[in-house]
């Protein structure tokens, strides 16, 4: 009987053991899978800005910075600078094809792939950059802006707004209209089509060869950004005057591109994270570049003894009218630049009565409040 009983005792030991070892070995099983489903991405980032150029270059920096951390290491984000990996103006090819996971620059700069991405950069006497955000968010903007880009192969987010720009630096000064006859200018975008129709001859290069090109008199006037950006190129070097208001720009976002079929294959909460990254980086570039202008201008007048001028009223005036005529004509070429200009202009139009408010308070500031100097 004790012999029995101890058998009995072992072979239910052995049962127990057996089903606890069943068990480990199963749930060993599940959980490594769980953790495998939890796929890491690497990806590189090209732009089209030197590599931490202020403001530009650190945006995107930001950006990835963003997503490495708020996705716990599962996206990890490099960025290259502008020559890299590749040249600045090739950064959307090397996006495109799937060479490069994501790039990071202005649309304006794929204008002669699509047309219709460069009003997506900004338009002559459009939208401030609290509408221009607006607009992409609340007024359509971003569902435009992914039926461009999926034309090129990609995702679009906005990531960076430069805030107001200024109108440029001149080695001559801008009296009349007739003064753009001739003019050998830096000008992106639309805002070079219309500095064409004014009698000018735009030559578009990139950042990191401005300097040298009106030093040389390759050009005789640009326009970069502002006063931020401007300081650090050391534009004032070899520039007379620096005129205001960026009629060509009242604002310029940057563009995150990534490539379509990259993006498709991510889990929603690294795109949610991608989204949300974008949108904070955004923002903080804008309070970036105000702070940073703010410091530089003081600079530039103070230390450097640039000449600032506003253009005159009867040039503004004639470069909006062009700015009409231009932007009518070459927004009927094809649909899609027909639809984001009028897109974007009637935001404008739903804006004008409202900033009113604000033009008067800041006319108001600069009248009636002391400042010390």
């Amino acid at each position: 009987m004790g012999n029995f009983l101890k058998k009995k005792n072992n072979r239910r030991n052995f049962l127990k053991k057996t089903a606890l070892l069943s068990t480990a070995a199963a749930f060993s099983t599940f959980i490594p899978k769980k953790i495998k489903a939890a796929k890491s991405y690497n990806w590189k980032m090209v732009t089209t800005w030197p590599k931490n150029f202020p403001g530009l270059g650190t945006c995107a920096e930001i950006f990835a910075k963003m997503v490495n951390e708020g996705s716990d290491g599962k996206m990890n984000i490099t960025v290259f600078g502008s020559g890299e990996i590749v040249p600045a103006f090739e950064a959307m090819d090397a996006v495109s094809s799937g060479a490069i996971e994501m790039g990071h620059g202005g649309p304006y700069y794929w204008k002669g792939k699509v047309a219709a991405a460069q009003y997506l950069s900004a338009i002559p006497f459009g939208l401030t950059p609290q509408e221009q955000n607006s607009w992409f968010e609340k007024g359509g903007g971003q569902e435009i802006a992914d039926k461009i880009y999926e034309k090129m192969g990609c995702k679009f987010f906005v990531c960076g707004n430069t805030g107001p720009q200024m109108g440029g630096w001149y080695n001559k000064e801008i009296k009349t209209i007739e003064d753009y006859q001739g003019l050998k200018m830096r000008a992106p975008g639309l805002g070079g089509e219309v500095i064409k129709a004014a009698g000018g001859t735009v030559v578009n290069i990139h950042g990191g060869e401005l300097l040298t090109s009106i030093q040389s008199g390759a050009i005789d006037a640009l326009e970069w950004v502002g006063p931020y950006n401007d300081l650090a190129f050391g534009i004032h070097k070899a520039a007379k005057y620096y005129y205001y208001p960026g009629w060509h720009e009242p604002a310029a976002i940057l563009d995150c591109f990534i490539n379509l079929k990259k993006w498709n294959s991510l889990p929603n909460n690294l795109k949610k994270i991608i989204a949300l990254s974008a949108k904070a980086a955004t923002q903080q570039m804008t309070n970036e570049m105000i702070a940073g202008n703010n410091m530089a201008l003081k600079t530039l007048l103070n230390k450097h003894g640039v000449k600032v001028k506003p253009f005159p009223d009867e040039v503004l005036k004639k470069l909006a009218i062009l700015s009409n005529k231009v932007l009518n004509k070459l927004s009927s070429s094809d649909e899609l630049s027909k639809k984001v200009y009028k897109s974007i202009i009637k935001f404008r139009n739903d804006s004008i009565k409202r900033s009113e408010n604000q033009k008067k308070f800041l006319e108001t500031r600069m009248k009636y409040v002391n400042y010390e100097k």
